[in-house]
């Protein structure tokens, strides 16, 4: 009964769906993503298993990475290309992996333009963007012309290497939407200047991929429905240009959101789930074909409700897909709530692309790795302890009872979580709470023996072959004078609730977690999860009708219930080590809200008229305060480790006990997935 109920709970998102002359088995789209797989050895193998898995799981349609159409239109130096008909072959054996498992797949076409991080990047106009350093040239209208049969030449590459259509990119700031606006659209030529001119390079490239491919080709088209930059288009411009899409042959609208240049965050976790829905709403309204909503969307259940609402007619969703790749057949059989979500911390996917490394995912390290992985169980079962059950124990234990060893999973606390349940308290980090969902349904699924509000002793540990130690961290305290004052609370006593901060609040440390603290005692719930209020803070429309979908300073100054000063002995920025997708979101949020940062300063003492530093130039100061906050790092729990070994007991340390660094919920839970596969 219970699985019947949850197919219909998500009827809609599960019915078929015709697009052009496809029907669609369901309404869910695998979205674009970069993955640099292509720059991998074996990287035709891996992206076959990596494109395969998710067609296993029943996505309609998988949209690869973007490929430029031409040289100048590669996203930077190792960038893949469609341009040759040679080259695009090689692509087939991924296409024929993805059919044969029933779902459609398309390559995303896209021109960098101006965020194209090679010398000779070309735009519209000469602007250069704000994150990247070469200035592009202006276009010729020859150059123009070229670009566009360009795309047409791709798309027919594509076409003749197996794929089923091609999504064209039109938003997120790339070549095409540089057109689309006057942001950077400064032309007065046939081009530029009045909408019509400027619509006039995307639609047709659309004509001119329909006209080479023929009327059986899927063409996606991705609009920008929210620039979220000056200058950017009224919703009005968006809707007439929608039409002219439609009327010059694509068979879908896809929504994009927000540039990358775009001071408001888009998709990563401080964003509320479901937040640009109203957006693809705007531009459903203006054309017959399906449109898509995309971004923030990680659940089947939101995805129903977008769907059944009328917002819009199918969902993209890119990085629950690399959570989940079974994503929607979890759904069809009436298993959701075994759905590992996407928490959208960014961490493992465009942190990786934006360090040069090929995707995977935080609470999912299979993904991108998928040829590293075994599923089949082992024949040789081993009687495992694991001590400890945050993320590293609870990843090692349920990937091993998955495996079938006998596993017995001690935590000396009265429920699972370990330090995600302190990461969890920073707002829109509760999607951590997902994660404590999804592995603790493992670990009951697969016959893993809980001791909660057991700490492990010696003598509970014998009789095992393997003893993992994932007992994680502890809070570092200072040896500093006053360290013990009734002001002073570590970072756990805080985000735990275990102690209340006062009106006057000095954070000391400035990393991750210094970060997380002072967003925790600035920041009001409601931003993390209404979208209105998200959408305020930010400066955003929430109707998405106005110029760039701006009303007012993404970064104007936005008053907050406590005062917060953070210090830090570097002299370095704070937060510099914090992800690249998500370090600016946090320090504008902590900017925006009044949050001082003082950096190179000694401290000194403790006492009742506060914290005692000295600042960089050598000045002493006193800052008094009513709540000082410890993040002054991290020690490893390690306890019972020495007394194992010398029983001769195998032991493997993972997680915060073998390294005690940032609250590293990504090398926790690779570590341990990586150890069970490994006994």
């Amino acid at each position: 009964m219970e699985n019947t109920q949850q197919r219909e709970t998500f009827g809609t998102m599960l019915s078929p769906i015709r697009a052009g002359r496809r029907t669609l088995r369901n309404r869910v789209i695998m979205g674009s993503m970069h993955t640099r797989l292509e720059t991998e050895p074996d990287s035709i193998a891996k992206q076959i298993a990596f494109y395969a898995e998710r067609a296993r799981g029943e996505a309609a349609i998988l949209v690869t990475g973007g490929f430029s159409p031409n040289a100048e239109g590669i996203f930077d130096p190792k960038g893949p290309r469609i341009d040759d008909p040679d080259q695009a072959r090689h692509l087939r054996p991924i296409c024929e992996a993805v059919q044969a498992e029933g779902s459609l797949i398309c390559a995303q076409l896209l021109h960098a333009g101006r965020y194209a991080k090679i010398e000779g990047c070309v735009a519209p106009s000469p602007i250069r963007s704000p994150i990247n350093r070469f200035v592009p040239r202006e276009m010729t209208d020859a150059d123009i012309r070229r670009t566009i049969a360009d795309f047409a030449s791709a798309a027919a590459n594509a076409q003749a290497a197996g794929f089923d259509g091609v999504e064209i990119m039109g938003s997120e700031g790339y070549l095409i939407n540089e057109f689309t606006v006057t942001h950077t659209n400064k032309r007065e030529d046939g081009w530029g200047g009045n909408a019509e001119n400027r619509h006039r390079f995307p639609v047709e490239i659309v004509r001119a991929v329909r006209e080479r491919c023929g009327p059986g080709f899927l063409i996606i088209y991705r609009i920008s429905a929210a620039d979220l930059v000056e200058g950017g288009a009224h919703s009005d411009e968006i809707a007439a240009l929608a039409r002219k899409i439609e009327a010059a042959g694509a068979d879908i609208l896809n929504t994009g959101i927000g540039w990358h240049e775009s001071r408001v965050p888009t998709i990563a976790y401080p964003v509320p789930r479901g937040a640009w829905r109203k957006a693809a709403a705007n531009v459903k309204a203006a054309v017959s074909i399906p449109v898509v909503a995309s971004n923030r969307i990680n659940t089947p259940e939101l995805a129903e409700d977008i769907l059944t609402s009328g917002d819009a007619d199918m969902i993209s969703m890119a990085r629950p897909f690399l959570a989940d790749p079974h994503f929607v057949k979890k759904a069809r059989e009436g298993r959701a709530n075994e759905i590992n979500t996407c928490i959208a911390c960014n961490q493992a996917c465009l942190d990786f692309i934006f360090s040069s490394r090929p995707v995977s995912c935080l609470v999912n390290p299979r993904a991108g790795r998928e040829t590293e992985f075994r599923d089949t169980p082992t024949e040789s079962p081993s009687k495992l302890a694991v001590v400890g059950g945050g993320a590293a124990g609870m990843a090692t234990a349920a990937e091993a009872a998955r495996l079938g060893h006998d596993v017995t999973l001690f935590e000396a606390q009265d429920k699972l979580g370990g330090q995600l349940n302190l990461a969890r308290a920073a707002p829109g980090k509760d999607e951590f709470d997902e994660t404590l969902r999804y592995y603790t349904g493992q670990i009951n699924k697969h016959g893993v023996k809980l001791r909660l509000g057991q700490r492990a002793g010696l003598d509970d540990l014998n009789g095992f072959d393997h003893v993992v130690i994932a007992t994680g961290v502890t809070p570092r305290i200072p040896d500093l004078p006053g360290a013990d004052h009734p002001s002073v609370a570590t970072y756990a006593e805080i985000l735990s609730g275990e102690r209340a901060a006062g009106d006057t609040v000095l954070v000391m440390g400035a990393g991750g977690i210094g970060h997380d603290v002072a967003e925790f005692l600035v920041t009001g719930p409601a931003e993390a999860h209404n979208p209105d209020a998200f959408c305020e803070t930010w400066g955003v429309d929430p109707k998405f009708a106005v110029s760039g979908a701006l009303v007012g300073d993404p970064l104007a100054l936005k008053p907050s219930r406590r005062k917060v000063v953070m210090l830090q002995r570097k002299n370095s920025k704070p937060g510099a080590g914090l992800g690249v997708s998500t370090g600016w979101i946090l320090r504008n949020a902590l900017r925006k809200h009044g949050v001082e940062a003082l950096v190179g300063v000694v401290y000194e003492r403790i006492d009742d008229a506060g914290l005692h530093i000295l600042m960089d130039n050598g000045e002493p100061k006193v800052i008094a305060a009513d709540t000082i906050v410890l993040c002054t790092g991290q020690e490893p729990e390690q306890a019972l480790v020495d007394e194992l070994v010398a029983r001769s007991v195998t032991v493997t340390m993972i997680g915060g006990a073998k390294e005690a660094a940032e609250l590293d919920a990504l090398r926790a839970i690779d570590e341990g997935v990586r150890l069970a596969q490994s006994l």
